[in-house]
């Protein structure tokens, strides 16, 4: 317990100080330290922590958030309309998320279960889900995600677009963003296409994008085709803190195909195809 009991407002401090106690105490003997926040608490600053400061990220290292969703309930909370200025906790949890546990299934029925599903997919459509009574999820799914693992984001991205439906052409991008989503809500974003990206483009629009909207937006994570030896890149960005590096090269005979995802808010989904384009050779 951190001392007022509630994360997001101490996160700075008190989690540090106790993920460091921690480590002082046990040392190298954990396997994984698991973070309960409150219903209500901001995701945002907890994960920074992790990826903002040098004595933690020394240590201890995140591996994924976990957000378990109340079926019976969460419609009301995610369509809360609130003012443009607040945000609504749900959404966020939702938005942040590498692993959705839609639990209480047993209270819904199919049609609310459907409609459930898919608004958290117009949300975060990298997260996967896994429909649960009691909480009753096997341990895999909540622990070894390695959702900030740039090593691991590839096979992330890719499986995030075989959920999704239509035929990619170059410069082409499919995403959630639907006309009738109001300007300020949460939504995901995917562009996939085909050909080779000036790399030095993509950093200077990536940095440009998060410096100018990192406010608004919660993950970007991609695997792009580029102009340099091995020709794939990955990247994964929280906020205004991005990170990326060279992967392994394509094979031969395999199709060099661009995909990068986006969750946040009053994403503008023509001005991002309308950049990446801008990037293409």
């Amino acid at each position: 317990m951190v001392n007022n009991g509630c994360l997001c407002c101490t996160v700075r401090g008190d989690l540090v100080k106790m993920l460091l106690k921690l480590v002082k105490q046990k040392g190298d003997k954990f396997d994984h330290i698991v973070i309960e926040t409150t219903g209500l608490a901001k995701p945002g600053p907890v994960i920074e922590t992790f990826c903002s400061d040098e004595l933690v990220s020394k240590y201890v290292k995140l591996d994924g958030v976990v957000t378990m969703v109340d079926c019976k309930h969460a419609m009301k909370h995610l369509n809360e309309v609130k003012a443009r200025w607040v945000v609504n906790e749900a959404v966020e949890q939702v938005a942040y998320a590498d692993r959705i546990i839609l639990n209480k299934i047993d209270l819904v029925n199919d049609a609310e279960l459907e409609a459930l599903t898919n608004k958290i997919k117009l949300i975060n459509g990298m997260a996967q889900m896994k429909k649960a009574k009691f909480g009753d999820v096997d341990m895999d799914f909540v622990l070894g995600i390695g959702g900030y693992d740039l090593d691991r984001i590839e096979a992330e991205v890719q499986l995030q677009q075989s959920k999704e439906t239509g035929h990619c052409h170059h410069g082409d991008a499919h995403g959630h963003h639907h006309d009738h989503v109001h300007d300020s809500a949460v939504t995901s974003v995917s562009i996939v296409s085909e050909g080779v990206l000036d790399l030095d483009e993509v950093n200077d629009w990536l940095e440009r994008l998060v410096d100018e909207k990192g406010e608004d937006l919660y993950r970007l994570k991609g695997v792009i085709s580029v102009n340099e030896s091995t020709g794939r890149f990955v990247f994964q960005g929280v906020h205004s803190m991005l990170e990326g590096c060279p992967a392994k090269p394509w094979e031969p005979d395999e199709k060099r195909i661009s995909k990068l995802v986006f969750i946040g808010r009053n994403l503008d989904e023509a001005a991002l195809r309308k950049a990446f384009n801008g990037c293409l050779l």
